[in-house]
């Protein structure tokens, strides 16, 4: 079961790529920074919940994770990633 904030986390990585180019990607820390609300660096406390709502939905197929332009695998992937539709 996931919880409000696993959604809202959902939500925003999808929303934010539909607002962009087919091919391109986002990073994780933009979908924590536009799910965290305030002025302050509490969206860094998203970073891991964000890497787990990207894994869930590359698991429905909706994602794909890129590390250096390449596709990995985000349950052994670690490092800096990015988010995009699948191809």
């Amino acid at each position: 079961m996931t919880s409000d904030e696993d959604e809202r986390l959902e939500r925003a990585i999808l929303d934010l790529l539909g607002r962009r180019r087919p091919d391109a990607s986002v990073c994780p820390s933009e979908v924590a920074r536009s799910v965290h609300h305030g002025a302050d660096d509490g969206w860094r406390r998203l970073m891991e919940p964000t890497r787990a709502a990207a894994q869930r939905l590359y698991r429905a197929g909706l994602v794909e994770i890129t590390q250096g332009g390449e596709l990995v695998d985000p349950a052994t992937v670690s490092g800096p990633i990015r988010i995009r539709r699948t191809r």
